[in-house]
């Protein structure tokens, strides 16, 4: 399954939502589909993705919010996935695509992921994690029509959901973002003050 596939179901879902990525592989494919002004692409700080949705998600409670996230990512921030659960908005979204890498930091360079490898690769289940840490809903998809059904059914739903989808370790076609990042941290919030709701 390609990450990529997975983005492309589910983006026209995303419109009215704040959609938080973390950095690398996700947030430029994010990208590529087309940037929104409710797009936030957390460069620079691997692993608070959850964080900052979770912060969105707690002030503006009608507002579905839905956080993409990586493996790696995830695991540097394990305790993010216990405050999610404590705090336990049903407005948050939490999509971590697993390719047993790291990625964006040469996981993906020909034969790198050999090397670059992310615990998840020898056993570590982020969707178990997830469950065991409180989380109301928590599942692992490895089909992109099991994907997209999770995962809209997480963004219309009315609870505290992590989808864990399994994908290959595919670098995208480009890296490249062409929103500085000064100019979307400031676009960001402008569109979270426009009227938003649970859509």
């Amino acid at each position: 399954m390609k990450r990529l596939d997975c983005l492309k179901a589910i983006y026209p879902r995303l419109e009215g939502c704040a959609v938080v990525t973390i950095m690398g592989a996700v947030a430029a494919e994010l990208y590529s589909l087309g940037h929104r002004a409710n797009f936030f692409y957390l460069e620079h700080a691997m692993g608070l993705a959850s964080s900052v949705g979770l912060g969105i998600a707690l002030a503006q409670p009608k507002r579905k919010v839905v956080v993409i996230d990586g493996d790696g990512s995830v695991l540097m921030n394990l305790g993010g996935l216990t405050t999610l659960a404590r705090s336990r908005p049903n407005n948050l979204v939490h999509l971590i695509f697993d390719n047993e890498t790291l990625l964006s930091v040469g996981g993906g360079a020909p034969g790198g992921y050999k090397w670059f490898t992310t615990a998840t690769a020898t056993g570590t289940d982020l969707a178990g994690i997830a469950r065991a840490a409180g989380f109301p809903r928590a599942q692992m998809v490895r089909e992109l029509g099991d994907f997209e059904e999770a995962a809209l059914d997480a963004i219309n739903g009315d609870q505290l959901s992590c989808i864990v989808a399994k994908v290959d370790a595919e670098m995208p076609k480009s890296f490249l973002i062409d929103v500085h990042m000064l100019e979307n941290r400031f676009e960001f919030p402008r569109a979270l003050q426009t009227k938003g709701g649970v859509n």
